[in-house]
């Protein structure tokens, strides 16, 4: 929101794991760290109820996705991301991930077919090529020159870059969730550029008016349109 159109994200799959293997515990525990130092709702129970066995089946169904361009892509990795890890959904088989793609609005058929094709495969093929030449754990990101994890400074790279913001006011809650989505309150407090206390009386606000809803997770709170 705050570079506007002149910025542009390629999202690349790096593949966490080939296959996962017991105990699942450790994961478990990963999550809720992750989920204490991010601020982000999750439900880690995924890995007592029904754990996944590899990331690569969702990580072709991004690219199978990004065919229909990167607003799909975007949405796509989005539905994907809250299924696993806020609504435990075992996203590992083809027909759960095309469920997906139809809730994400997708072209289902398209979808269907690009995800049974070798292109997918080479194509997410070349993306652990990508991340791997890099030797660093995921996630990361890189901008120009330099590869950026969670904790560095991201808006100073893209401005070091020759990205610079596009200087308009930042969205009310209302419009960040009609362009957005679905959104975590931390998410709402960093687009909206709202002091926590808030964006968590605006959001009630909007609740108490039948406009926004929570969405009620293990660790926190999502918040969609009503």
């Amino acid at each position: 929101m705050e570079f506007g159109a002149g910025l542009s994200i390629t999202y690349v799959m790096g593949g966490l794991a080939r296959e996962y293997e017991e105990p699942h515990l450790p994961r478990l525990l990963e999550w809720l760290d992750h989920a204490d130092r991010s601020r982000m709702p999750a439900d880690p129970r995924l890995w007592t109820e029904g754990p996944i066995r590899s990331t690569y089946p969702a990580c072709m169904a991004v690219k199978a996705a990004a065919e229909q361009g990167p607003e799909a892509a975007e949405r796509y990795l989005r539905a994907l991301r809250e299924g696993l890890m806020c609504f435990r959904r075992k996203l590992d088989a083809k027909e759960a991930l095309v469920e997906e793609a139809r809730g994400a609005g997708l072209d289902v058929a398209r979808f269907r077919n690009d995800l049974d094709s070798h292109a997918i495969v080479e194509a997410f093929g070349a993306d652990l090529e990508a991340t791997r030449a890099h030797e660093r754990p995921l996630p990361f990101g890189v901008i120009g020159e330099r590869v950026l994890g969670p904790g560095d400074d991201w808006r100073a790279a893209l401005i070091e870059a020759g990205a610079p913001p596009a200087n308009e006011p930042a969205p009310g809650v209302l419009d960040a969730l009609r362009h957005f989505g679905r959104m975590a309150t931390v998410e709402v407090e960093a687009v909206c550029d709202l002091p926590g206390p808030r964006a968590h009386a605006e959001l009630w606000r909007l609740a108490a008016e039948w406009r926004v809803k929570p969405v009620h997770v293990l660790t926190g709170t999502l918040w969609e349109l009503a």
